[in-house]
């Protein structure tokens, strides 16, 4: 099954800076790819080689199989863009917009933004600029769906959202999946939102693709480790470890590639003080990737 996109060892220049470094990853038809990164990471700039508006300085982004900057136009028909921050003209009312797009997508459908906004509780005759932040996203969204898009990008759609409005947004993509099989790609600082919704998690660290895995195997081999004594290293060659800190009066220390088996071995053999083992959340497994006092590279 060709993947929906494909980048094969992009990499993007501004000058002498490198933003997107040797970056190579795939999302499958009908899942949701998580990509990662602090500020400055390039994910913008990668998002931008995805959709043909940046032209890579090596490597090749492919959509639906084929090229990403050759045919641009053609494949945008295909795809839905959220923005980090919804504009409109201000003074363009809700179904003033949604007329506007028709004229744009062979595929509109005005049923499913109607009913999308109505779910909403959005008034199609309130004027853009009058809405609240969380209502332009979900306006932004509607219109984007509306499209029938085969791949909706998301570009960190809960920025500045409420609770209710995050969860609100998080459902209507995820009743999209289910129904029609649509293909996601979100960049996000939220998540604890998207860490049970994403199939697949990048994570950019100084342009660079350092993790790109499944989620439930990316969080199956990550484990926080708590000693009561200090300092505690476990053997470099059983269980990787991304970092060893101070913990109280012991030691804390994240392991890459977990092994039940494997460190029940190593604790009886070494005699381990160990207080604690805990899986970890997507977030403490993204902070102690990309941290700044973390260690070796994953």
């Amino acid at each position: 099954m060709t993947a929906v996109i494909h980048a094969d060892h992009v990499t993007v220049h501004y000058g002498k800076r490198i933003a997107v470094d040797d970056a190579t990853f795939s999302v499958e038809p009908g899942s949701v790819y998580a990509l990662l990164g602090r500020n400055g990471a390039g994910k913008s700039s990668l998002v931008r080689a995805l959709l043909g508006q940046t032209r890579t300085e090596r490597g090749r982004v492919e959509l639906f199989g084929e090229d990403a900057w050759t045919h641009r136009e053609r494949l945008m028909e295909r795809v839905s863009v959220v923005p980090e921050e919804a504009d409109a003209p201000p003074e363009m009312r809700v179904r003033e917009l949604a007329q506007f797009s028709s004229r744009l997508y062979a595929r509109w459908s005005e049923s499913a933004f109607s009913s999308r906004i109505a779910r909403f509780g959005i008034d199609a005759k309130s004027r853009f600029g009058e809405l609240s932040k969380g209502q332009k996203k979900q306006v932004a969204l509607a219109l984007a769906l509306a499209t029938s898009p085969e791949l909706v990008l998301l570009d960190d759609p809960t920025l500045g959202l409420d609770v209710v409005a995050r969860k609100s947004l998080f459902e209507e993509v995820i009743a999209d999946l289910s129904d029609r099989g649509l293909t996601v790609l979100i960049t996000t600082h939220d998540l604890a939102g998207v860490e049970t919704l994403a199939d697949r998690v990048g994570v950019l660290k100084g342009g660079r693709l350092v993790l790109d895995e499944e989620t439930e195997t990316l969080k199956a081999r990550f484990r926080r480790i708590r000693f009561a004594a200090q300092p505690v290293a476990l053997p470099a060659n059983a269980l990787a470890q991304t970092m060893v800190r101070k913990w109280g009066s012991g030691t804390e220390s994240i392991v890459t590639n977990f092994d039940d088996l494997e460190f029940e071995r190593l604790r009886e053999e070494a005699s381990l003080p160990v207080a604690e083992v805990a899986p970890m959340s997507l977030e403490e497994i993204f902070i102690a990737v990309t941290g700044e006092d973390n260690g070796a590279a994953v």
